[in-house]
């Protein structure tokens, strides 16, 4: 006769580190692709690379010992760890039958929903940080901002009882919460409070540039607690991303700076060629073979639309397995080369991305983790008038490496 099994017996056995880790990797084009190092403990990494290699050549002649140039040898570093945490929480009247106990067959009908829609939402978070972020969406119409409706440019982004952050660039930072959403007008109704009243948000405009946050990710002052996006490092700063680059400044060294393409005349009707530029401008400036591109779904769905429709210029190399929309990855070959264009859900409309992934890498402590108290427990109970709940906490530690920025680079300002 087996004894009653407790929450924690079930939370050890059916929710594990390895689960968790997988459903992570596998949902994510990025970290599918990326170069990962699971064995960062914390604290500074230095990041050493080549500012200059020796350049002194001279024909006819040695070069006189005093104008010799030699390696110039630079170390930048990643400072310390950016820390994202998820929590699930679990009513026990949820989970509890009459007589008290937590019964297995309703415990394990509830924790797979839970844990598989708590992951894509992990999943979609950290994709958008380690992608695009800091920001997760932008304000395109603020008409009805003073009854706290906002229509934003991603819709799906955003979920009822959602805490997130607006701001511009001429106000302070607000916390507020999302209570309603309407898919067709992408409008989202804002609250200073969950369930409450809508907010008033005249403040915050699209002429100020207003943008939607993750909750801790901004200040409101410019500085940022996340990832260092690919977007904040491949674009310069006169491009919107940023000046330094693991602490060296961009403008030091071209081994820091990916090429930047303005994408401002790029349309649905012509991408497909100003993706092919682009590549060209690449690979004449840049020093490894960025083929690679990541784009959003608006962006792909143009591409297919060209390709259907000029199968003369372009030509498909690498056969998709689905619906012509459904495609995210597909092979391309022209005259100018061979390009992967991969479309992400998790991508910005405004920025392509032409990526060597031997460029960077992610560097962790074993991905996402379950917090555990020093007496074994994976799970925090709280004591309500209202009930008992059991909170279980998920950690990702770590921070992206960029080794060879210089072999990258980014098409931007991308608005049609």
């Amino acid at each position: 006769m087996a004894t009653d099994r407790l929450f924690q017996d079930m939370l050890n056995e059916y929710l594990t580190n390895e689960l968790l880790a997988e459903e992570l990797i596998k949902r994510d084009y990025v970290l599918q692709k990326i170069e990962k190092d699971n064995t960062w403990k914390g604290g500074k990494i230095p990041v050493p690379f080549k500012g200059a290699n020796a350049s002194s050549v001279k024909f006819g002649a040695l070069t006189a010992a005093s104008d010799i140039s030699s390696t110039k040898p630079v170390r930048g570093n990643i400072t310390d760890y950016v820390e994202v945490w998820g929590s699930l929480i679990f009513n026990h009247r949820d989970l509890q039958e009459h007589n008290g106990r937590i019964p297995e067959t309703t415990f394990l009908k509830i924790l797979p929903d839970e844990i598989d829609d708590f992951m894509d939402y992990i999943k979609h978070v950290t994709s958008v940080q380690i992608g695009t972020g800091p920001h997760f969406a932008v304000v395109t119409d603020a008409t009805d901002a003073a009854t706290g409706i906002m229509v934003v440019d991603k819709i799906d982004r955003f979920i009822i009882d959602m805490h997130v952050v607006i701001d511009d660039s001429d106000s302070a930072s607000l916390d507020v919460y999302v209570t309603a959403i309407n898919v067709n007008t992408n409008e989202v109704t804002f609250s200073a409070t969950r369930g409450g009243a809508a907010v008033d948000l005249s403040a915050y405009t699209v002429a100020q540039e207003a943008k939607f946050y993750y909750d801790g990710v901004t200040d409101g002052a410019g500085n940022f607690t996340t990832f260092l996006s690919i977007r904040r490092a491949l674009l310069s700063a006169a491009n919107g991303g940023d000046a330094n680059l693991h602490g060296v400044s961009k403008l030091a060294y071209p081994y820091l700076q990916a090429v930047n393409v303005d994408g401002g005349a790029i349309t649905a009707s012509n991408i497909l060629d100003k993706l092919f530029d682009a590549y060209t401008e690449i690979r004449t400036k840049a020093r490894g073979n960025a083929r690679t591109i990541l784009m959003s779904f608006k962006h792909l769905g143009s591409v297919m639309k060209l390709i259907e429709a000029q199968k003369g210029p372009f030509s498909v190399s690498k056969q998709p397995e689905a619906s012509l929309y459904g495609w995210t990855e597909i092979e391309i070959t022209s005259v100018k080369g061979t390009l992967l264009i991969v479309g992400i859900q998790e991508w910005d409309d405004d920025v392509i991305a032409f990526i060597d992934w031997s460029s960077m890498k992610f560097m962790t402590n074993g991905f996402f983790k379950k917090r555990m108290s020093p007496d074994g427990r994976e799970y925090f109970e709280v004591r309500n008038t209202s009930g008992y709940q059991y909170i279980c906490d998920v950690s990702l530690f770590g921070e992206m490496m960029y080794k060879k920025v210089g072999n990258c680079g980014i098409i931007y300002d991308v608005d049609y």
